[in-house]
């Protein structure tokens, strides 16, 4: 029986301007917590290499928005940024990386609106490392499957109170997703609207890009997401990716989307903070593109993701 990954816990709570410190393996949530009994709440996942969380303002910024969505009053970007800090050093400090390559930590927020009737929310930091499926599909590639996710997409702007833009904590649906993909033997999951666009992953934003031979000039690459009105979650990644690649020199583009679209691309990945930059190979079983380009924009892409600060 192998033990569990080590987990760092840190509560934000006014008393302890750098977080209260808690054991990760006794209970700490009231059973009444409305993040527990209704999945009222929001969070944000987000990596730490060698020490140092990637992307963190970009994070922070969600989770405000995230929180304003829901009427949700959370703890200040200055709060949080000492409780993260607390939490990485203790967990390097606890648990020191054996090896420089994997040395990966998951850092989570979550904020619940805390136990019926309680003044205010219940919200913590908790560091872990980071598991080697994520590292393996970035290296190898993941087989996908399109499901319909039931709504269209106009539906965040004509019904905002169904919070699709938003990352709760409600993610029971995702993960119900998933694990039908797991029974069909894919890994992962492509949602489509009911009106047929590209949507997104459960964990993930979906990219793919095309490339066209120039006469004696240089390859134009182009990057496409889908579009953000579409009541999809604003990825951090896509957009810090986007930003690095439009310095490179691609060019960049928005849905809208439909499956074609995906199956005639030159490479599709889909990209999440922690996994990063995972390659699809193949759709409902259609191989994606050409492995050689394939891996050659994947390493190209990856190299200026992982750039990102």
């Amino acid at each position: 029986m192998t033990s569990p990954a080590p987990v760092v816990l840190v509560f934000l709570d006014p008393a302890f301007p750098d977080g209260r410190v808690e054991d990760a393996a006794k209970p700490q949530l009231l059973v009444t917590d409305l993040g527990v009994t209704r999945g009222d709440g929001v969070f944000e996942t987000m990596l730490a290499v060698g020490g140092e969380v990637r992307k963190m303002q970009a994070h922070l910024d969600r989770l405000g928005a995230s929180a304003e969505a829901l009427d949700l009053d959370i703890p200040g970007q200055d709060a949080w940024r000492r409780a993260i800090a607390a939490a990485v050093v203790r967990h390097r400090s606890e648990n020191p990386p054996a090896d420089p390559a994997t040395d990966e930590l998951v850092v989570k927020l979550v904020v619940t609106r805390g136990a019926e009737g309680a003044p205010a929310p219940t919200a913590w930091v908790q560091a872990s490392p980071a598991g080697a499926a994520g590292r393996r599909q970035r290296e190898t590639g993941i087989d996908v499957i399109f499901l319909d996710r039931g709504y269209d997409s106009d539906v965040a702007e004509r019904a905002p109170w169904l919070l699709l833009g938003a990352k709760t904590l409600s993610y029971a649906v995702n993960m119900a997703a998933l694990r039908y993909a797991h029974k069909q033997g894919a890994d992962d999951v492509i949602f489509l609207s009911s009106d047929g666009r590209v949507l997104e992953g459960p964990t993930s934003t979906v990219l793919l890009a095309h490339v066209e031979e120039s006469d004696g000039g240089p390859r134009v690459k182009r990057l496409i997401t889908p579009q953000l009105d579409s009541g999809i979650l604003p990825g951090t990644s896509q957009g810090a990716l986007f930003t690095a690649a439009k310095a490179a020199g691609w060019e960049l583009g928005y849905g809208p989307l439909e499956p074609q679209d995906l199956l005639d691309a030159d490479a599709v990945w889909l990209i999440s903070s922690v996994r990063l930059l995972a390659p699809v190979n193949t759709i409902d079983g259609k191989q994606i593109g050409t492995p050689s380009l394939q891996k050659e924009l994947t390493a190209e892409l990856g190299a200026l993701f992982a750039g990102i600060r």
